[in-house]
């Protein structure tokens, strides 16, 4: 159906740098049935005013008056949200023009229930040309959607928000986002519509930026989102067993454990013994910590632990000066 309306969902928060172009890429869609709803949180810049000027280009604005988080801005969006598709698209990255056409068109000639993914790249310092594609192992279609989970869980591919296109069907059916989780939200968010769908399947032409260097809800390391990165595991690992309680489903979840393990060390000590122990009772993992050629070095002489600790000594000591 071409008349299929897609709504492109835009939380944001103090974005005034780069919302502009984010929402020239929404506008710039070859699929021209769009509706695109964007909610500012409570922004303390101009991200507020910029989005305004673009009512006139047919943007619905939503402000908050507090912030109130990601996940509640989504939640406005969503409730807000008319379309038969739907598109999260953060406030600070770029769709290409084709992006949404490819994936609407792959998923009304696939089963109903099927979640479309597209390749992505980072790029720096505002510049496209710095994006380089590059092929992970789940860059493919998945007739088995729990082998996503499997593979992004031993460390084998990732797909941020923006990848998606998710029918509205399976939206309606996982209902809304978590609000309490501040950390990595978006995949216990993704292991709900997974666990839901019947097929994932992979668009190459879909091509879309993820913006780097940044300050990011990721990147955040305090106690309370440890503790939501936490949760998200243990909310997700929970779901993936009841569907499937496998060989491969309790490795990949002791593996995504170990992967808390790794972010979380060495400050939050509680959390991580607690992580460890999720870790023996399901059998165990041999992940390591991923790094550059010096910290693999360390890694295999040293351990893990205390190569990790050498290399925040070093950046801190270097970063200092």
């Amino acid at each position: 159906m071409c008349s299929s309306l897609v709504s492109i969902l835009i939380p944001c928060y103090n974005a005034e740098k780069w919302l502009a172009d984010t929402l020239e890429s929404a506008l710039s869609q070859t699929w021209k049935n769009i509706e695109i709803i964007l909610v500012d949180d409570g922004s303390t810049d101009g991200s507020l005013a910029i989005a305004k000027s673009y009512e006139s280009k047919g943007i619905k604005v939503i402000g908050q008056d507090r912030n109130m988080g990601q996940t509640s801005a989504l939640n406005r969006c969503l409730v807000e949200a008319k379309g038969d598709f739907i598109q999260y698209l953060d406030a600070d990255d770029i769709l290409e023009p084709h992006k949404i056409e490819v994936q609407v068109n792959r998923l009304l000639k696939e089963p109903v229930g099927t979640l479309a993914i597209a390749p992505w790249a980072r790029f720096y310092q505002n510049d496209l040309s710095t994006a380089k594609f590059v092929p992970n192992r789940d860059w493919k279609d998945y007739d088995n959607p729990i082998a996503w989970l499997v593979d992004g869980w031993t460390g084998h591919g990732t797909m941020p928000p923006s990848s998606w296109l998710y029918p509205r069907k399976v939206v309606d059916s996982i209902g809304l986002w978590h609000e309490d989780l501040t950390l990595n939200n978006d995949m216990e968010y993704f292991t709900r519509a997974v666990l839901a769908s019947n097929r994932l399947v992979f668009c190459p032409e879909a091509k879309w930026y993820y913006r780097s260097g940044n300050p990011s809800l990721s990147g955040q390391r305090s106690e309370k989102a440890l503790w939501s990165q936490y949760e998200v595991i243990r909310l997700s690992v929970e779901r993936l067993l009841a569907v499937e309680n496998s060989d491969r489903t309790r490795y990949a979840s002791a593996c995504y454990w170990q992967y808390f393990v790794f972010i979380a060390y060495p400050q939050a000590t509680n959390l991580i013994a607690k992580a460890e122990q999720h870790i023996n009772e399901l059998g165990g993992c041999n992940l390591k910590p991923e790094g550059g050629a010096m910290f693999k070095v360390m890694r295999e002489a040293f351990g893990w632990k205390l190569a990790m600790r050498l290399q925040k000594f070093y950046y801190k000591y270097r970063y200092s000066k």
